[in-house]
């Protein structure tokens, strides 16, 4: 099932480029929860319902994604994929015009729909174009290229549509009837430009990768069953183990990124700064990306980068939750407004948060292979039920809403706590288990 390293170079650089442009897309969100709660009038329980119509669409679209997927192999359902994706985005366009919440929702539903199939193709892909043991380094550098995305989307997006976010909201205080309607549709019609760029860029992409040189690999789904081993995919308790840990574990990425600029609003910081606090955490991940390269599977196995990675977000997720919030410090930060590097004030909670970025990046490249491991003909679908652990992003946001509107925003990030306690559960026990006791009970009995 493997490749050499040296032919997978260029699979693997030509990935890359698909991982950093669909990142882009995925991590606008940041911005959009707070640009779509002022553009449409939301409360902020409303505004989060951009995770949920996001993420949401992996829990229902993984399962078909495999079955467009067993036509058209991994290499054509990538093209299918942005092509869908770019459906997504031209649902903006109509959602802009007529301020249409649900038109935008459904627009972020699509584009899940498509990132899904995405997703489906190319993390299996990644994983099985090379050796299975430098899966996570694969997978890191993709992670490197989605983030350094993501540091990127908000910065641009809100640079073009809420660049005056703070003298908007002072506006619209003093406005009403007829004038506030006028304002509102102005930014509103902001998002029609970058995503009509969006999706013709997506459509251009999505014709160059149907003709671009990706070899196909196999999955092993057509290999026939090993004796003794299981005939269902959840049969593989190291599977299901792997679907909960990648479901907590992407509702505190998304958590992380989508929350520590609402967070930060709410101690006073200005909306104009802390809408970008996100690409901090997402440069975070870059960091630990990088750390994976270097020592994945060279100095350390995936297992115990996943048992690492979980215990410094435990410990940084109970730090976020009980830190003062009034201690400021001053980062350096790029405005692509001026073009030039300013200092923004962040909250010593808010900061924590970024830096569990860094915590972050090596559990998704480090779950993915153990989770898989010896599925054989069952990986398909295996890695469709990974990809509908997605899902987490849309559920643990709102769990989280609802968390902290009992117990204080800070304090909610508890919450995270036992999502990296699950992690390392499963990086020193879970991913090794390869059988359910009671189907080896059975075997001894019979």
């Amino acid at each position: 099932m493997g490749r050499s390293s040296r032919s997978s170079f260029l699979p693997v650089l030509l990935i890359g480029t698909l991982f950093f442009l669909f990142g882009f897309v995925t991590w606008l969100n940041a911005t959009l929860i707070p640009y779509l709660q002022m553009a449409c009038e939301l409360t902020s329980g409303q505004a989060y319902l951009v995770t949920l119509a996001f993420y949401i669409s992996y829990f229902f679209m993984a399962l078909p994604s495999s079955a467009v997927l067993r036509r058209t192999g991994l290499h054509g359902g990538m093209s299918v994929g942005l092509g869908v994706m770019a459906v997504g985005a031209l649902l903006f366009l109509p959602a802009a015009l007529w301020r249409s919440y649900p038109l935008f929702l459904l627009g972020l539903f699509v584009v899940g729909s498509g990132l899904a199939l995405l997703q489906t193709a190319t993390n299996p892909y990644v994983t099985l174009v090379g050796p299975l043991e430098s899966a996570a380094q694969r997978i890191s550098i993709m992670g490197i290229c989605n983030k350094v995305a993501g540091v990127l989307a908000p910065l641009v997006l809100g640079a073009v549509v809420f660049a005056d976010a703070d003298a908007l909201a002072a506006s619209l205080a003093t406005l009403q009837g007829v004038e506030r309607n006028a304002m509102l549709d102005g930014l509103a019609l902001r998002a029609i430009p970058p995503y009509a760029f969006m999706a013709a860029a997506l459509m251009v992409l999505a014709l160059l990768v149907r003709w671009a040189p990706l070899p196909e690999v196999r999955t092993g789904d057509d290999q026939p069953a090993a004796e003794g081993g299981a005939d269902s995919v959840f049969g593989h308790p190291n599977l299901v183990f792997g679907v909960v840990a990648l479901f907590l574990y992407v509702g505190a990425e998304v958590i992380a990124v989508d929350t520590i600029g609402p967070f930060a609003s709410t101690l006073g910081i200005p909306m104009g700064e802390a809408q970008f606090y996100g690409s901090y955490t997402l440069l975070g991940m870059v960091l630990g990306y990088l750390f994976g390269i270097a020592t994945i599977p060279r100095f350390i196995g995936q297992s115990t980068a996943l048992l690492g990675s979980a215990l410094v977000g435990t410990v940084l997720a109970v730090l976020a939750a009980r830190a003062d919030a009034q201690h400021l410090l001053r980062l350096p930060f790029f405005d692509l407004r001026a073009f030039a590097v300013v200092e923004l004030n962040i909250p010593l909670p808010a900061l924590l948060l970024a830096l569990l970025g860094v915590a972050n990046a090596l559990v998704w490249p480090a779950i993915w292979p153990l989770a898989i491991a010896g599925t054989g003909r069952h990986t398909s679908t295996a890695s469709a039920l990974l990809i509908m652990a997605i899902a987490g992003g849309a559920l643990m946001p709102l769990v989280y809403n609802a968390w902290a509107g009992m117990v204080g925003a800070q304090q909610g990030y508890g919450l995270l706590v036992p999502c990296y306690l699950y992690m390392a559960w499963y990086a020193l026990r879970g991913h090794r288990r390869t059988r359910w006791w009671f189907a080896y009970r059975l075997r001894v009995d019979k």
